[in-house]
């Protein structure tokens, strides 16, 4: 099978490209590294299966040759990225999505959105199942985001009604995992570099609210699985098992070893409180769920964010005194952000420093 990955430079598009190689499919990934990192994919140039190309998906979506699948993952993912690019962020899950879905009706492939529990916003039921309608306010900070992907469903939907386009829509919940940015104001990569550069860990609110925290090598069986399906959903995909943010906390400072403090700061506006998938539609459909443990996975990260500290020291600094997942980075230092230029022959040079105008998203993850 030959895949477009959309955002495949991205945090989890880069993870899917290469679970799809390694089970022997060939792979288009698609990225302006907007909010992705070439060095995510500099160990797959090589491989004759995978082809990449610069690509702003907001502006056009063109791949030559055979097209059996067509995965959308490019979007900002994280509320600094969003935040920081809102206007980026809407085109890309607006007119991106639109193209995305062209393309894979051009060639009658099988079309994957990469979708968002922020669908369900700050839900008034919990746990959430895929029949509930979600609780988003469409003019919030984080609206850029929310209505966005909540658009992005809803023209899925519409191809697979009108073109009988064979569509799946995952919703995807809170993972972490290697290749996720130190910097990128995740709650689980601000803990762990805040960890371990001995600066304290910023929780906002009480630390009660909750999130599930599902490990990337298990969202994306689920993915490769959705892709394989002929299913629609959508598909909650996440990790059941609910975690407070200050127990999140204490198992990143027992894990690292860490003498860090714990500082608490306000709330931010229309923070989610509560978060945890129903997944009983994608074990029952799709035959999946998640089966690698928090520790084990919170080790796997650590260990990677550990082995780069010139790069931790530098997004520590850039995060310091105020960091969540709500909260924007205003000025990510430019060392922290700096993609590293490896292009293969066909792309287009990469080098967009995070301090300049930002291209429409084309990053996954």
């Amino acid at each position: 099978m030959r895949v477009a990955v959309t955002g495949g430079g991205g945090f989890l598009g880069s993870h899917l490209c290469e679970a799809l190689l390694r089970r022997g499919d060939s792979v288009v990934c698609l990225d302006n590294f907007s909010t992705g990192d070439p060095a995510n994919i500099a160990h797959l140039l090589s491989n004759p299966a995978f082809e990449f190309q610069h690509a702003d998906v907001s502006v056009s979506l063109e791949v030559a040759g055979r097209v059996d699948a067509v995965a959308h993952l490019a979007s900002p993912a994280s509320p600094p990225d969003y935040l920081r690019q809102p206007l980026e962020t809407l085109a890309v899950g607006s007119r991106g999505t639109e193209n995305a879905l062209r393309l894979a009706l051009r060639h009658d492939a099988r079309f994957i959105l990469a979708s968002t529990s922020e669908i369900y916003g700050d839900p008034l039921v919990h746990p959430q199942e895929e029949t509930y309608w979600g609780n988003v306010n469409s003019i919030g900070p984080r609206s850029v985001y929310d209505e966005a992907k909540r658009y992005a469903e809803a023209v899925s939907a519409a191809y697979r009604r009108t073109h009988c386009l064979n569509v799946g829509i995952a919703r995807i919940f809170n993972t972490y995992g290697p290749r996720m940015r130190p910097h990128d104001g995740r709650v689980v990569s601000s803990f762990i570099t805040q960890a371990l550069t001995g600066e304290p860990l910023t929780i906002y609110g009480d630390g009660r609210q909750t999130r599930s925290f599902c490990f990337v090598d298990d969202l994306i069986r689920g993915l490769v699985a959705l892709l394989d399906s002929p299913e629609m959903g959508p598909f909650n995909l996440g990790n059941p098992v609910e975690r407070t943010v200050s127990e999140l906390a204490e198992i990143v400072l027992a894990l690292t070893g860490s003498s860090s403090e714990v500082k608490y700061h306000p709330l931010p506006v229309d923070d989610p409180v509560r978060r945890r998938p129903v997944i009983t539609h994608a074990r029952d459909v799709l035959g999946w769920e998640p089966v690698v443990d928090i520790t084990e996975g919170l080790h796997r990260t650590v260990a990677y964010f550990g082995a780069r500290p010139d790069r931790l020291n530098v997004s520590a600094a850039a995060i310091r005194g105020g960091q969540s997942e709500t909260v924007p980075l205003t000025a990510v230092t430019t060392a922290a952000d700096a993609p590293q230029t490896i292009p293969p022959p066909t792309a287009a040079p990469i080098g967009v420093a995070a301090t300049s105008a930002p291209e429409p998203s084309a990053s996954g993850g």
